[in-house]
């Protein structure tokens, strides 16, 4: 998730934060806790969880109590010709409610509560590293992601994601220099075992996904495809989804029951890829658990229980690489993207928003070179910072988010344009706190 935090409101500005909250991060929480997963959390979107212990929990609470409760009986008030449909919105209400609970319960800290498992941290706001046009933006990504993990967990074991899977050739030399020790790509084109680590000369491991395996999930006709599931995109005026992809009103206890039957499929399924042994790496989007899949929640609950009597071991992927000796093999550059190369966040379609991001971050690098420091030259790094998150080519090629990537970019540009000027006023609260400047002093 990019930066949201007071930009903009339904659907794509901070209410969609809250609504990860809501209907992800708090139901998985629930699901995978004393679970042996490995959890990514971006930098970027602990920046804004960690505005849950303060003003940014009322915020959220105020989401809850007041938004989400009154769009769910404006709705099943309009629907109540149809009866089905208007049960369905009054049953998902309560999904807020049991949010509100389970957030209480944490006493705002979700962080701290995920801090208890296996996690990894990635690049500072999620950019794409292999289309970074500076070696000292590419160590701003890093150190400022590195750190702010560190700052905020106490520790880090070394696990790095690579957003979007973004991989190229000597990227694992950067990765080694601020202490990483595994990470995972996508080599679908080029490997034929996917279920082996793969050793560099530089040090940290890769980790390859097995994309058969994840293909059975985001696959075109993957299980959230089937036709009994929740439609995530036939919506009612005030965007709830009380129907089901078959376009009947949905039922709600008929999806949980496929969900755990498709649960025990995939569990077969990964049994007969783990015949020969190995170590299946299934790395899913987070918000793909409840937000895409609404059954999502379920599904893995039953995976982790199920997987166990089906005599798979699941570990960590620190604890998997402990026990499988890494080959060597070369490692193409690559993506899980379309095509799985660079072509959702480097193609015609968002070439603008590319060369805007990379003009951006040469003019910043130029400016620290020439003597700009201080409030303007932070204020400028943290606008660089926003300016290069996947997201915007992401949601702008898969057109999601209509005119919101390109606003966002631009009023980011001209913030930036300000800094560069010697303006100190920053409006990014909280992304990057603690930002420590040097990499754009390095050579």
């Amino acid at each position: 998730m990019p930066y949201v935090e007071g930009f903009g409101t339904w659907p794509f500005g901070e209410e969609w934060l809250w609504e990860a909250v809501a209907t992800v991060y708090l139901p998985l929480l629930d699901v995978v806790r004393d679970q042996p997963v490995t959890v990514g959390l971006t930098p970027v979107l602990c920046d804004q969880l960690e505005t849950l212990t303060g003003e940014g929990g009322e915020r959220f609470l105020t989401f809850l109590r007041e938004i989400r409760t009154a769009v769910h009986e404006m709705d099943a008030e309009a629907l109540s010709g149809e009866p089905r449909l208007a049960a369905e919105l009054r049953r998902a209400a309560g999904d807020y409610t049991r949010a509100e609970a389970a957030f209480t319960s944490l006493g705002g800290d979700l962080l701290g509560a995920f801090g208890e498992l296996e996690l990894w941290t990635s690049a500072a706001t999620h950019a794409l590293l292999p289309l970074l046009a500076t070696d000292g933006g590419r160590a701003l990504q890093l150190h400022a992601g590195i750190a702010s993990h560190e700052r905020r967990f106490g520790h880090w074991t070394g696990g790095f994601w690579l957003p979007e899977c973004g991989y190229e050739p000597g990227l694992e030399r950067d990765l080694a220099e601020y202490g990483a020790r595994c990470f995972c790509v996508d080599q679908t084109r080029t490997l034929d075992d996917q279920l082996r680590p793969i050793a560099t000369a530089a040090g940290p491991v890769a980790v390859p996904i097995d994309w058969q395996t994840v293909e059975l999930i985001w696959g075109p006709s993957g299980y959230p495809a089937h036709d009994t599931y929740r439609d995530y995109h036939a919506r009612t005026e005030h965007d709830l989804r009380p129907w089901n992809n078959g376009g009947q009103p949905y039922d709600h206890e008929a999806a949980l029951a496929l969900a755990r039957e498709h649960a025990r499929e995939f569990v077969t399924r990964v049994g007969e890829r783990l015949g020969g042994g190995g170590l299946l790496c299934c790395a899913l989007d987070t918000e793909l658990i409840g937000h895409w899949w609404y059954e999502g929640p379920e599904f893995l609950r039953a995976v982790l229980a199920e997987a166990p009597a089906a005599g798979i071991e699941l570990v960590t992927l620190p604890a998997g690489l402990d026990g499988i000796e890494p080959v060597e093999r070369p490692l193409a550059a690559s993506t899980w993207g379309k095509g799985k190369d660079f072509r959702t966040w480097d193609s015609p379609g968002v070439a603008e928003l590319a060369f805007t991001a990379r003009r951006a971050e040469l003019r910043t690098l130029a400016a620290a070179s020439s003597g700009l420091s201080g409030g303007a030259l932070e204020r400028a790094a943290r606008e660089l910072l926003a300016l290069q998150s996947s997201d915007w080519a992401f949601m702008t090629s898969n057109d999601m988010a209509g005119d919101y990537p390109r606003e966002r970019v631009a009023g980011h540009v001209a913030a930036l344009d300000a800094a560069l000027g010697g303006s100190a006023e920053a409006a990014l609260r909280n992304l990057a706190p603690g930002l420590d400047l040097a990499p754009l002093a390095a050579p």
